[in-house]
């Protein structure tokens, strides 16, 4: 059974910084290029950032330069580190795999003062 779990939301000031994780169980990870979504209220869900099997990452233009994404195939586990934090980055986070129908739960990111 495929489980992908996120953690790491939460609230944050503008300008702040959080780090999303999101642990994969019933796959070979390392096999896997990952995705992190996120969907803001009334909006549709976005890509945000998409890492290959080698970790090379691509990023959406809204948060390049800001937000890293990582994975570690040791621990099954993908990360997504976000800096400079604004409030239009308030949305749900969702972990993804790559051409599959496989989504974590989400995690709540608020950007506010």
């Amino acid at each position: 059974q495929v489980q992908l779990v996120e953690s790491g939301g939460g609230l944050v000031q503008p300008g702040g910084s959080l780090r999303l994780s999101c642990a994969a169980s019933g796959i070979i990870f390392s096999r896997h290029k990952m995705e992190w979504y996120r969907q803001a209220p009334g909006n549709e869900r976005e890509l945000v950032a998409l890492i290959s099997t080698g970790g090379s990452t691509n990023y959406a233009d809204s948060v390049k330069g800001r937000f890293t994404m990582s994975r570690d195939n040791a621990k099954n586990t993908v990360y997504l580190q976000m800096n400079s934090l604004r409030p239009e980055d308030t949305a749900v986070y969702y972990c993804h795999i790559w051409c599959t129908n496989y989504w974590g739960q989400g995690t709540q990111v608020t950007v506010s003062s």
